[in-house]
């Protein structure tokens, strides 16, 4: 496993981070908490030494199950979770003031709840959910982050960049309040190549890249009759029209397989590190296998510059 900096916080993280989305058990319906076990276990003892969480998967249930992981680790783990929005809309709207979504006292609240199924003193990094400039100017939130630094709580702050939206964050980081932004970043949205990497590494505010196989269309395992189960985030996000596109898509990066990447897995998640501001990617993995893919791309090889133009033409602005 290799490990970069991640940004002004100065720790050393994994590449191949750990995300935990589907391990709340919430949107996410074909796992159990037995393999998420396993897995993070497995992680760890493959190398992976960051996890991603938040308080709204599973209304604390993934903090909670990487507590009970963590008792049984010797390792430093660094650990990030998040703050869900008042008004649990996601992402957050323009013209929604501040106070329907993160007040003082929410934010105070969702610590204190986070710091306690994790059964930690300090969160490393304690994350907005959703987040919308228009608020850069309010106090609340910085009054609340300010005070969390000072009794201990937190370490470091960051903001989950509301998705497609890469931009949007850029003005809260100038506060110099903000240490870490994790925003979605793939073959299909390159965007926050357009401006956000390049703000990040000139102010050094570290990069978590989500979403690298785009919820599973970088997998290579979507097909036009793919289904889920009800409830599951992924049937709503993989309209008809949606998958139609992904196979066509897909069936043309295939043609890109070779000795620098072998499966659709392995090419998506080097071309998330090929760009130096990315300081790990955190892939879902609810399965050991998943674990033992992913990991095996940590390898210090990087991705010709002749296949990264071509990964270049793949570049989807479906928002």
């Amino acid at each position: 496993m290799k490990y970069r900096r991640l940004g002004k916080t100065n720790f050393e993280v994994s590449e191949i981070g750990y995300g935990t989305w589907g391990m709340g058990g919430n949107m996410w319906l074909d796992g159990t908490d037995e393999e998420a076990i396993k897995s993070l276990h497995h992680a760890f003892d493959l190398g992976v030494n960051f996890v991603d969480t938040a308080l709204a998967y599973g209304k604390g249930h993934s903090e909670e199950l990487i507590a009970g992981v963590l008792r049984e680790r010797k390792e430093r783990i660094y650990v990030a979770t998040k703050i869900p929005p008042l008004n649990n809309r996601w992402p957050a709207p323009d013209g929604v003031p501040l106070r329907e979504t993160f007040t003082y006292d929410h934010i105070i609240k969702s610590t204190e709840s986070s710091l306690r199924n994790l059964k930690v003193d300090c969160l490393d990094i304690q994350q907005f959910h959703v987040w919308n400039d228009e608020w850069v100017h309010e106090n609340e939130w910085k009054d609340a982050v300010l005070r969390l630094k000072d009794e201990g709580k937190v370490k470091f702050w960051g903001i989950s960049i509301n998705d497609h939206q890469p931009e949007n964050g850029i003005e809260a980081a100038r506060t110099g309040l903000i240490d870490a932004f994790q925003v979605i970043y793939n073959i299909f949205d390159q965007s926050p190549e357009d401006e956000l990497f390049s703000f990040c590494r000139k102010s050094d505010v570290g990069i978590i890249a989500r979403v690298p196989f785009d919820e599973g269309s970088l997998t290579g395992t979507i097909r036009p009759d793919t289904t889920f189960q009800e409830g599951d985030f992924r049937s709503r996000y993989f309209t008809p029209e949606r998958k139609r596109e992904v196979v066509k898509r897909v069936d043309q990066l295939k043609g890109l397989l070779d000795h620098e990447a072998v499966s659709i897995t392995e090419l998506a998640l080097r071309y998330v590190l090929h760009h130096p501001a990315v300081s790990t990617v955190i892939p879902g993995m609810r399965r050991v296998r998943h674990v033992e893919g992913n990991c095996a791309v940590s390898d210090g090889k990087k991705l010709s510059d002749a296949v990264v133009s071509e990964l270049k033409k793949y570049r989807w602005n479906y928002r």
